[in-house]
């Protein structure tokens, strides 16, 4: 009788634990991310706490620039215009450039105008420095791997309410393998996103962060100008009840794109999409980008365009 009443009250001890790390991080606040970035997101409408952002678009289309872009934003210091929150980036790709991060954050630090002063130049990276101490990167090379960071991350999270943004660059890493692992049965393809999917649900609900999530656009999700459909930028929540809240961009725009092709586990999550796409260059040799923002909570798409400098991305 003893053993076993150890063991119970063990087993809810360990449960107030878990519970009570998941209040913490609930009720101690994270940091909101609702103003991160006006030029991209809907007046009022920037991600919030329980939020997912897909940034969908081709290669080279301008995502990984717009996430630097972000990522810079959240571990400035404040004083620098910046929200000094923690940031962990999942690097499903193996594309993560560190160099170019720090590229574009001592731009954003005013590098330039400390190269003549030797001393200011030793506090900016020290500065920098600081920024980069607020950033976790991990790799992955699999969807396996990544389901298993995923589950691991689940108590860094909970336990770092100063760690209040998710980065996964790609989401859509491992489709080919995964759809060619599966063999004709769409719940095998779909069964480890599918799972990481369920978890983001559980870190999204319990350790209320935002999700930033790259999508890669492949080859069936173009049509032909004359046969696309304006209801293809329409994500798969949009299923639901809702789906009068979301409404379609430009039928210009949506010739380039289908519908989502990943499982509906993970579309579900989706709150925010970002749809990008490359432009035309401009008489002073500068290289365009576009991107329209949907959401669940607002009608219509916002629409933006930038190009990318040394210093990163330009809104213009």
């Amino acid at each position: 009788m003893r053993v076993v009443f150890l063991t119970e009250m063990t087993t809810t001890i360990a449960k107030m634990m878990e519970n009570g790390a998941q209040l913490f991080a609930r009720l101690d606040g994270r940091r909101s991310l609702k103003d991160i970035e006006p030029h991209i997101f809907p007046d009022g409408a920037g991600p919030v706490q329980g939020d997912v952002v897909e940034f969908h678009g081709t290669e080279g289309s301008g995502k990984t620039e717009t996430l630097f872009h972000l990522v810079s934003h959240c571990i400035l210091p404040v004083d620098r215009g910046g929200l000094e929150v923690e940031v962990m980036f999942v690097d499903t790709d193996y594309h993560f450039d560190m160099l170019r991060l720090v590229t574009v954050l001592e731009r954003r630090l005013g590098e330039e105008a400390r190269e003549e002063d030797g001393v200011a130049a030793a506090e900016s990276e020290v500065q920098v420095r600081a920024c980069l101490a607020r950033l976790y990167v991990v790799h992955c090379s699999t969807s396996v791997q990544l389901l298993l960071t995923l589950h691991h991350l689940e108590s860094t999270f909970c336990s770092r309410p100063a760690l209040c943004l998710l980065v996964i660059d790609s989401i859509s890493a491992f489709y080919w393998v995964d759809r060619s692992g599966g063999g004709e049965s769409v719940a095998k393809q779909e069964a480890n996103l599918r799972r990481c999917s369920e978890l983001l649900e559980r870190l999204l609900r319990d350790c209320r962060i935002v999700v930033f999530a790259t999508t890669h656009a492949i080859m069936r999700n173009y049509r032909h100008s004359g046969q696309a459909s304006t209801a293809s930028l329409t994500p798969a929540a949009a299923e639901t009840s809702s789906s009068s809240s979301w409404r379609q961009w430009s039928s210009t725009h949506a010739s380039d794109f289908d519908r989502p092709y990943l499982s509906r586990a993970w579309q579900r999550l989706v709150t925010h999409r970002l749809l990008f796409s490359k432009g035309e260059v401009t008489q002073d040799k500068k290289q365009l980008f576009s991107a329209a923002c949907t959401t669940t909570r607002t009608v219509g798409a916002k629409c933006s365009s930038f190009c990318v400098m040394e210093g990163g991305v330009q809104f213009l």
